[in-house]
């Protein structure tokens, strides 16, 4: 007859002998062995459950974001009524206007071109300013900068011709910006048909068609990004880029993914920006300062010196997609774009990544596994932060 099985005895009765010990001792860890291995397979269990939930979730979120972005563009271009459109800018209507100019006409000019933003044409005004010529003070109340155009073009002073004047007669077909938030060499590669029809300047076109077609005026100014937070110009005639310089930058509204304007002010230490964007753009861009934790203005510039001469994000904003460019050493823009990032929008790596391509895409750097950070980290389905860009705002370069 075979012995009974110790297992029960080791595991209830108290041993007696040395044998006994070893088998109740090697009873107890089989069984404490197997009970941990039963408590980690449903640990594990549990949380690839609450990964998978928490990817759901966001990637839903990013689907409702991007359906609202959609229909705030759709409900712009419906109500934004644009009126009669401008007859067209042909040759012998621009010979016009410089004759009228040397006549002294530059008012008239001003204030046919449709870009002073006042009620009415206000020739009063428009011959107040233009009156004062080259003075870099004189800002005329248009979507144009006088003192960035003077100091970026320093022929128009030597010229002695009135900046805005000049830009009309000019500028505008020489592809010169009129404001460091319009970009006319962007603005035209993605309207040269319509812009050649109408012959108006860029910023023309823009401030009268353009900006109620819903058109982007610079690689950094996303409009439908901006109409879903700016609910207050529905229903308004104003373009939504003078609507941001007046009242969005100061309220802290985004004018792009690409850049955070809290987290780009939390870097100025007791400095303030009135406008975030254009401070960046202006100044802080060369100083190094980031617009977000994920991209590095200096480690581009140091990457890609084909860009050299340009604003980093500005560049990568723009040119992005196209190369498949990296905003920083923490994120593969190339690599991004081969998993199957961009696809659809065509945008820039960066922008799909925030944009939902963090759930579709899954690992966005090597070694930070998406799943395993969200489980780390479940706040980040209430935020929708991303895992690398939570992980970059909290390891800043040399931190």
């Amino acid at each position: 007859m075979s012995s009974p099985d110790p297992a029960p005895r080791a595991l209830n009765a108290w041993p007696k002998s040395v044998q006994e010990k070893i088998e109740t001792l090697t009873a107890r860890q089989a069984a404490l062995r197997a009970k941990v291995q039963r408590a980690q397979s449903d640990e594990a269990l549990t949380r690839a459950r609450l990964s998978a939930a928490l990817m759901d979730a966001l990637a839903a979120r990013c689907e409702a974001e991007a359906r609202a972005r959609v229909g705030a563009l759709a409900h712009w271009r419906a109500q934004a009524i644009s009126g009669q459109r401008p007859a067209r800018r042909n040759r012998h209507r621009r010979r016009a206007e410089k004759l009228v100019v040397r006549l002294g006409g530059g008012p008239l000019v001003v204030a046919a071109s449709g870009l002073w933003l006042s009620g009415g044409r206000q020739v009063s005004a428009i011959a107040a300013y233009v009156g004062r010529g080259v003075d870099p003070t004189a800002q005329p109340h248009a979507l144009f900068d006088q003192a960035f155009y003077l100091e970026r073009y320093p022929d128009v002073a030597a010229a002695g011709l009135c900046p805005l004047v000049h830009y009309i007669l000019q500028g505008g077909a020489e592809l010169r910006d009129p404001h460091p938030l319009f970009n006319a060499r962007f603005y035209v590669e993605h309207n040269r048909i319509d812009l050649g029809e109408t012959g108006l300047t860029p910023l023309e076109h823009y401030m009268r068609i353009g900006a109620f077609a819903g058109l982007d005026p610079h690689p950094l100014f996303r409009t439908d990004h901006y109409l879903t937070q700016a609910v207050d110009l529905f229903g308004a005639r104003e373009a939504p880029l003078a609507h941001f310089l007046r009242v969005g930058a100061a309220s802290g509204l985004s004018p792009h993914p690409l850049f955070e304007p809290a987290y780009y002010a939390s870097q100025l230490g007791g400095e303030v920006a009135a406008n975030p964007l254009l401070h960046f753009l202006l100044e802080g861009s060369a100083r190094g300062l980031k617009p977000n934790p994920l991209f590095d203005p200096a480690w581009f510039a140091r990457t890609y010196p084909d860009f050299a001469g340009q604003e980093a994000l500005t560049a990568f904003a723009w040119r992005g997609r196209d190369a498949g460019l990296s905003p920083g050493p923490w994120f593969d823009g190339g690599a991004h774009v081969a998993k199957g990032g961009t696809s659809g929008e065509g945008l820039d790596p960066l922008t799909d990544y925030l944009w939902g391509g963090a759930w579709r895409v899954g690992e966005s750097a090597p070694g930070l596994h998406t799943s395993a950070y969200l489980v780390a980290h479940p706040e980040l389905a209430a935020t929708g932060q991303t895992p690398l860009g939570h992980w970059a705002a909290r390891n800043p370069p040399g931190g």
